[in-house]
């Protein structure tokens, strides 16, 4: 089974975080040992950003590694073991607010479009916009 990193690559659409991933240096920590869970943005969740966000990001590496971490819990956990839960602390430090409420599973205001997508060392959730830190 291939690792974060290259499901994300493997899965292809996910090529901007990808470029972010390997733009803040995160490469050989998201291919670690782990495990990991991941909430992946995908291309069009970057999309929806406003225009020249993500540039300006891929020049701010501080900023950038906020961001993509805030993307990040430590610890494998399942779609199952999220709905159970209202809200997760993350890599950054920050705490993401889950609500599993009405059928479907919202982080913050992004909402999981695919759960439980396995790597080797950790799980993705694919969410449908960009989680930004307070």
């Amino acid at each position: 089974m291939a690792n974060i990193v290259e499901t994300a690559i493997n899965a292809g659409s996910f090529n901007t975080l990808v470029t972010a991933i390997k733009a803040a240096d995160l490469v050989d920590t998201l291919k670690g040992a782990g495990p990991f869970t991941v909430f992946a943005p995908t291309d069009e969740a970057f999309a929806k950003l406003p225009e020249g966000t993500v540039e300006g990001l891929l020049k701010d590496i501080p900023t950038l590694k906020k961001i993509l971490t805030y993307h990040v819990v430590s610890g494998k956990v399942m779609a199952s073991d999220v709905v159970k839960l209202d809200s997760a602390t993350t890599v950054q430090g920050s705490d993401v607010k889950i609500d599993a409420s009405n059928g479907g599973v919202k982080v913050n205001d992004a909402t999981v479009a695919t759960a439980d997508v396995a790597a080797d060392n950790g799980v993705i959730h694919i969410i449908d916009t960009v989680l930004m830190p307070a």
